[in-house]
């Protein structure tokens, strides 16, 4: 073989073998899992949408778990149950951080990449998280309230106390009417994890009348506005606001015909993508120690926090989501 066929050869390995490689690098014997916090609600339904999708670009096994319904116990031991599989990667969405952070720990500590999503155990050793910064929603939310009400009104939240993602949008909510006295906070419901009993209690809020009228209704969770917003009409309320969290088409449709004032967009979908992801890539490129204090290490491979971002949606700008979201079922 003469020099320039050598050198065109050599020349073609450099420019082809990386290709090959990079084609058969993934193989469906990798598994990944999306362990959720309640599979049943929409929210979790766009996530594990975007974990397949991911999945099916790279040709790895991906599978989401959870309970259909919010039981903290009952997602560690999902949890627990997927480490023991030695998966290539978990990202887990935290609905009680005291109770999840030693699975975590557990599963760094075996050698599992976890990532966090949508809510956080940052106590914890996971990698890092991806999801929403929810202090910042519940700011966008409290300007919007402080601003509609004028800076003065009663407001009641409907919540999941001790769920991480839940409590930051409340503070956040706290930080801005704590700029505005006129506004009082009357009560933080806790709606036991089941958005149902929201209709019930609202329900007895709207009897409140005169200096114990209830102005705002706010819901910090996925479905609490869907509940809310049956009790408005079964009541003809129309002097009251409603403010809601996430984009499934239940809350859409009733941001669109005015029962709800607005809602909060995340981007669930998002998440769970980008999540499989960065699983794929640590689990190609692994990073040693995989417990290291990540969090204060100014060299880290690992960002400490990915913001998919929020939105304010209301009638100004909800048609284009909704034309979306029926482009996407199709």
């Amino acid at each position: 073989m003469s020099t320039l066929s050598r050198r065109i050869s050599y020349a073609l390995l450099v420019v082809v073998l990386p290709m090959l490689t990079g084609c058969t690098r993934h193989s469906k014997s990798e598994k990944y899992y999306l362990v959720a916090i309640n599979t049943a609600v929409p929210y979790w339904k766009s996530a594990a949408d975007g974990f397949a999708a991911a999945g099916a670009e790279y040709g790895v096994t991906v599978d989401t778990r959870g309970p259909a319904g919010l039981n903290p116990q009952a997602e560690v031991d999902e949890f627990r149950a997927m480490v023991g599989r030695k998966p290539a990667g978990i990202l887990v969405s935290v609905a009680n951080s005291r109770l999840m952070t030693p699975e975590i720990d557990a599963a760094i500590a075996a050698g599992i990449p976890v990532i966090t999503v949508d809510s956080d155990a940052p106590e914890s050793k996971r990698l890092y998280f991806i999801g929403t910064n929810n202090l910042e929603a519940g700011r966008l939310g409290g300007r919007h309230v402080a601003a509609r009400l004028n800076g003065k009104g009663n407001v009641v939240f409907f919540t999941n106390p001790g769920q991480p993602n839940l409590d930051e949008r409340l503070k956040g909510y706290q930080d801005i009417f704590a700029g505005f006295p006129g506004i009082k906070t009357v009560e933080v419901f806790d709606i036991k994890a089941d958005p149902g009993s929201a209709l019930d209690q609202a329900m007895v809020y709207l009897l409140r009348t005169g200096t114990a009228k209830i102005d705002a209704f706010i819901c910090l969770d996925s479905r609490s506005g869907f509940n809310v917003a049956q009790a408005f009409k079964r009541r003809s309320a129309t002097d009251r606001l409603l403010i809601a969290m996430d984009i499934d088409s239940d809350t859409l449709a009733l941001v669109g015909d005015g029962t709800i004032d607005a809602t909060i967009s995340q981007k669930p979908y998002t998440m769970a993508y980008l999540g499989l992801k960065a699983l794929d890539d640590i689990h190609h490129y692994p990073v040693k120690p995989l417990g290291g204090d990540y969090g204060f290490d100014p060299y880290s491979p690992f960002p400490a926090f990915i913001d998919t971002g929020v939105a304010l949606v209301d009638r100004t700008n909800v048609d284009p989501i909704l034309r979306r979201q029926a482009a996407a079922n199709k």
